[in-house]
């Protein structure tokens, strides 16, 4: 799939959120002993990518990439707040002191209005988020009523009273939190985005390193995650070829969100039988008491961006943000993979899947051809970012005998599946 870096549609929306120029590129710098090299992100070396639209009509899998150009004061506030590191932006200098590498995965159902709007627009919209925004978008929020009728702001209360003007710079936590906020609010004009959506999963990399180092060299740095849904973030580290899970999937039912809807919408959630989830619903009362399998019988994920006809109900376009220190020696890649993968292949399968690789893309592409082999019929995504610790993973291949025996069990069953 071709992947471009300019704008070519979007919904109309308020004027003042294009009034700053976008800065974000498509290759990360590098300084060299003989001056500041440009590395393109489209390199199967750098980044890898395997897409296929399965068996379903329309692609409704998307992906994006750039590098962006953040404040280099809310990169050290974020360091600080959340690593208990001191980052200094002087030590580094410009323009590398801004340099943020920005990958997101999307997810679409209903169609692919929303997944393709992301996959044109959320790099620009996190680069150019304006705490300025916040009390408009608060307010815009609370006119959704229903769930966010107690919405007080979560990661952006500090900025929700135009008073509080002396709260500082966000992080990348509110940053990720007002650009999610904005996505809906543009599609509102997009009657689409009313009964479709997407699930979103972006990763931003930021180097800790001076003089600075891109992100498959870095001996420190930073990874963000901001999630809504069932897209996935996973690192694999060296000592073992661990899988170790940076998002959880939002479902009813997941420990996360049958917290927030309990405390939030008043409902709770009980399994039948069978093991399978319902959700009982207190309020409102013009919905049905008891409803099966998908929340509000319609939707998998409780979080998502677009489904605009299910915010007043829960469904939150508000992300799960997390940052962690990643030590360049310790960890091996990033994978990033849509339902179609996930669904049927464990999260430890697909690390392992991609540990013998010889290059990312060659990883992307073992991921997405067990899964096909697995029977998912779903559009598929698999995205590997390497490491400083890339090829160099000890100890066994822990699910290859596992892998061995479900290909065999496989075996006809394609056959017998089209029958």
């Amino acid at each position: 799939m071709a992947f471009r870096l300019f704008r070519t549609w979007r919904p109309p929306h308020p004027s003042h959120l294009l009034s700053r120029q976008a800065f974000y590129h498509d290759y990360v710098r590098c300084a060299t002993p003989g001056g500041t090299v440009r590395i393109p992100l489209s390199s199967p070396k750098v980044i890898g990518i395997a897409n296929s639209r399965g068996e379903r009509a329309y692609q409704e899998d998307f992906y994006s990439f750039a590098t962006l150009s953040l404040n280099p004061e809310e990169l050290r506030l974020t360091v600080s707040t959340h690593l208990g590191i001191d980052w200094d932006p002087e030590t580094v200098g410009h323009p590398f002191s801004r340099q943020a590498v920005f990958v997101g995965i999307y997810d679409g159902h209903g169609g692919s209005t929303v997944s393709q709007y992301l996959r044109q627009e959320l790099h620009g919209l996190l680069e150019s988020a304006d705490k300025s925004h916040i009390p408009e978008m608060h307010a815009y929020i609370k006119e959704i009523g229903g769930y966010f009728k107690r919405f007080k702001g979560g990661l952006l209360s500090p900025w929700v009273n135009p008073s509080s003007e002396d709260a500082g710079a966000m992080d990348l936590h509110a940053r990720a939190t007002l650009t999610f906020f904005e996505v809906d609010r543009n599609l509102e004009a997009e009657a689409a985005a009313k009964v479709c959506g997407s699930t979103a999963s972006i990763a931003v990399l930021h180097s800790l390193d001076a003089p600075s180092t891109p992100f498959f060299s870095a001996k420190m740095m930073a990874l963000t995650v901001a999630h809504v849904g069932d897209t996935r973030v996973l690192l694999c580290s060296t000592h073992g070829g661990i899988a170790h899970a940076m998002t959880e999937n939002h479902r009813a039912e997941g420990r996360v969100e049958s917290v927030r809807l309990r405390q939030m919408m008043g409902t709770g959630v009980i399994a039948d039988s069978f093991g399978d989830a319902r959700y009982v619903h207190y309020v409102p009362q013009d919905l049905p008491t008891l409803i099966t399998s998908r929340w509000m019988g319609a939707l998998e994920n409780t979080r998502s961006l677009g489904d605009l006809k299910w915010k007043p109900w829960g469904v939150t376009a508000e992300p799960e943000v997390n940052t962690k220190l990643i030590e360049g020696s310790k960890w091996a890649f990033m994978v990033l993979v849509s339902d179609g993968i996930s669904s049927v292949v464990s999260d430890q399968e697909i690390v392992d899947l991609a540990r013998g690789a010889t290059a990312p893309k060659h990883a992307a592409n073992r991921i997405l051809s067990f899964a096909e082999e697995m029977g998912s019929s779903d559009n598929l995504t698999a995205i590997v970012l390497p490491f400083a610790g890339w090829g160099q993973i000890s100890g066994p291949d822990q699910t290859k005998k596992l892998r061995e025996y479900r290909s065999g069990q496989m075996i006809g069953a394609e056959r017998q599946r089209r029958m």
